[in-house]
């Protein structure tokens, strides 16, 4: 990403815990004037059925997005022109519209932020940032969510009980924790996708989001589970790798 020239919209899934995240991240690293926050409020699936049901390629975000907002502020958002886009969207597979195939689609078809947009996906939702007892843990590589769990909709409340002083507002306070929770959801997924994991001096590279959903989706079929993983904080290490590496 061309960081000076950056301005960047930033659609999220819901309206409180994905914008006080993105906010928080943008803020520790010194970039949060260069970012506009927009709630799409709703799952990934009606975003699917909104922007696939004909050719996506005819389709544009932003006319979709603004075809269905009716806040004005957030119509303004929209209405600005962006340098890049990213949409940051939880994985919900005990969703009745969840699809192997729809959420493949979109994975592959939002890859680049400067054109299209390009698609974040947590597991199972963005509640897996704050799922560490201590910063780092060294259990985390271990954590997984069982599909019982979510179909409970247990997962938030198991959230709150293993998460460090069991309060999200004391969870990652500066940027050298955010940077070590980031790394460590960083080396976990190379382990989900099972590829070669490249991690040089003046460089991070991450892994292909492709490979990460596809091992996720297999582990769903196989063992009725999901690993724990946030990848929305990738985006910082896609904006500016070296923001990891101070």
């Amino acid at each position: 990403m061309n960081e000076a020239k950056s301005k960047v919209l930033v659609i999220v899934e819901g309206k409180k815990t994905e914008p006080k995240l993105m906010k928080k991240l943008f803020s520790i690293y010194g970039i949060d004037k260069k970012h506009n926050i927009v709630s799409y409020n709703t799952k990934i699936y009606a975003l699917y059925n909104q922007m696939f049901r004909d050719n996506p390629e005819e389709n544009d975000i932003l006319q979709v997005l603004k075809e269905h907002e009716n806040d004005l502020e957030m119509k303004e958002l929209l209405n600005e022109r962006y340098s890049d886009i990213i949409l940051i969207f939880d994985l919900e597979p005990q969703d009745p519209e969840f699809s192997e195939e729809k959420i493949l689609e979109m994975m592959e078809f939002f890859v680049e932020s400067s054109d299209m947009g390009k698609l974040y996906i947590n597991y199972p939702m963005v509640e897996s940032f704050y799922h560490m007892k201590s910063i780092p843990d060294p259990e985390y590589n271990s954590y997984i969510v069982t599909m019982d769990e979510l179909k409970a909709g247990t997962y938030k409340s198991r959230v709150n009980r293993e998460n460090r002083n069991r309060n999200y507002t004391k969870f990652a306070i500066d940027k050298m924790e955010c940077n070590k929770v980031i790394l460590q959801n960083v080396d976990k997924a190379w382990i989900i996708s099972e590829d070669y994991h490249m991690n040089l001096d003046m460089d991070l590279y991450l892994p292909d989001p492709v490979k990460i959903l596809n091992r996720q989706l297999l582990k769903i079929k196989t063992e009725d589970v999901v690993s724990v993983l946030c990848t929305c904080v990738f985006y910082i290490a896609d904006y500016n790798p070296k923001f990891l590496l101070d």
